[in-house]
């Protein structure tokens, strides 16, 4: 079961990697529209301030998607495999 985790994880951590403004947008969208459903229930506040709190709170869940997709792109920088993702890509040996 371990084995099956760890292939999973890395597995969608390939295709985060591979696909970091999807992976924001999907994100974004899913964070303003979970603000709204919550906002909605708060009834003492107007229309205008449940879409402005939507949207802060979607803006802080992007940024810190952003910093998140910024400090995987750092490590595989540090580590090398963006080198080795790239050279596969292009269909090249990897030469240091």
């Amino acid at each position: 079961m371990g084995e099956e985790a760890k292939n999973s994880f890395q597995s969608l951590r390939e295709w985060v990697v591979d696909h970091k403004l999807r992976t924001v947008g999907c994100l974004w969208l899913s964070g303003i529209a979970g603000s709204i459903a919550y906002n909605w229930s708060q009834p003492s506040m107007k229309t205008s301030v449940k879409i402005i709190h939507a949207r802060l709170h979607a803006q802080a869940l992007t940024l810190a998607a952003l910093a998140g997709a910024a400090v995987v792109e750092y490590y595989d920088h540090r580590t090398g495999a963006k080198q080795e993702r790239v050279a596969s890509f292009l269909g090249t040996p990897h030469k240091d």
